[in-house]
């Protein structure tokens, strides 16, 4: 089977959840033997340049770099949204084109919002063809609520006008989408739910991510660890960095005064950390960092305090499969078997969560017990060979 993978990036290196979940899909459907050809931005930091071959896969990754605060006012007045209007670049729109010109296409794979700017493209040079590949539209997440809520909760007024804007065109460019494709993936049930409510007649399924990282047989938090809590997450888009700002706000003199150390680790603008930094006494900020594994391994605790921009959360696989208890806010993720007070603690806003982490950071029987059990629960659900497998049924459907 032959496939033409539409993604925003390379990639590599994976160091947020939209990288990992593309790169696993594509992996994992070249890891049937399907041909797989991939267009993308090139980013700098990957190893990678246009025409890199792989087993099973081409990468195309035009000369221009990857930029992602690309020309934000040029997307003002494009009738895409900022996430898709930052990769319609000359060079993309041109090598897509070249490609489409190559007979014997399988499926098209729209791996997220971000290609949007491509569904013309498509519809365009397959208009009234009859050998129109099927296309399959991989969505990150139900984009039209995500944007909704997140554009609500910007407090300045003229800043929440522009993102209220974006989320409109959002809006219209997911139920082109939807509309135009043969088959739509969401990440999790509940978002299943949300596409089912306006086109309940298209076909559609869900594909949670899988997991590939490092996966501890075994691990006992004692007295001897750190009193740290630990938040893990690329705070690069708007809706991270408001609720981290939110949370470390309520939480930063709060466990200043109980001597508890939280450590935010993740890329993010070198601006905004050194703002947290100016007003924080028991948080530190570490930016990007060369290995995560360490930081893991001295936390009792991981958080997860998102009131904006649920969903996924492929960090929470990474906290269940290190051994580290959850303890998260109500609905700030989705998609994962833990049930509150035996596999995670989960609290309504984020005074309740900061006081749960005070409450229990020193009682590490329950912390074990916590990590323990959603460990269990999680052991054998997210195994990416079954998600390309998946692909491929759709790709394959008459």
């Amino acid at each position: 089977m032959r496939c033409l993978w539409l993604t925003l990036a390379d990639p590599e290196p994976q160091h947020n959840g939209q990288y990992v979940y593309s790169g696993g899909l594509i992996d994992s459907v070249a890891a049937t033997g399907s041909e797989i050809e991939v267009l993308g931005l090139r980013r700098p930091e990957s190893a990678r340049c246009n025409g890199t071959r792989d087993e099973h896969v081409v990468w195309w990754l035009p000369s221009d770099p990857f930029q992602p605060t690309q020309s934000r006012w040029g997307s003002l007045v494009s009738p895409l949204p900022h996430i898709a209007y930052r990769g319609s670049t000359l060079q993309m729109r041109r090598t897509l084109r070249d490609l489409l010109n190559r007979p014997g296409w399988d499926g098209i794979v729209f791996d997220g919002i971000s290609v949007g700017w491509a569904l013309r493209l498509v519809r365009r040079h397959y208009a009234g063809r009859a050998d129109r590949p099927r296309l399959i539209y991989v969505s990150h997440n139900h984009e039209e609520s995500v944007r909704a809520q997140v554009a609500e909760s910007q407090r300045a007024f003229l800043r929440r006008q522009a993102v209220r804007l974006d989320a409109v065109k959002v809006s219209r460019l997911e139920r082109e989408l939807v509309d135009s494709v043969d088959f739509v993936t969401a990440i999790t049930p509940e978002d299943l739910q949300l596409y089912r409510r306006r086109r309940n007649d298209k076909p559609m399924g869900v594909i949670t991510p899988g997991y590939h990282g490092r996966r501890l047989a075994e691990r006992r938090i004692s007295p001897d660890l750190p009193r740290r809590a630990i938040i893990v997450g690329s705070f690069d888009w708007i809706a991270k960095r408001m609720n981290l700002e939110e949370f470390v706000d309520v939480a930063d003199p709060l466990f200043a005064e109980q001597r508890i150390e939280l450590q935010a680790v993740g890329s993010a603008d070198e601006r905004f950390l050194q703002q947290l930094r100016r007003r924080t006494t028991a948080t530190r900020f570490t930016g990007t960092v060369p290995d995560l594994n360490r930081y893991l391994d001295e936390a009792r605790i991981a958080i997860v305090p998102e009131r904006n921009g649920g969903g996924f959360k492929l960090k929470v696989l990474e906290y269940v499969f290190n051994r580290i208890p959850v303890f998260a806010l109500s609905g700030s993720f989705a998609g994962v078997p833990l049930i509150h007070n035996d596999s995670v603690m989960l609290f309504p806003n984020h005074a309740a969560l900061a006081h749960g982490v005070m409450e229990a950071i020193d009682d590490v029987e329950r912390l074990n017990r916590l990590q323990e059990r959603a460990f269990a629960a999680c052991r054998d659900r997210f195994d990416w060979a079954s998600r390309g497998r998946q692909i491929l049924s759709a790709i394959a459907a008459s």
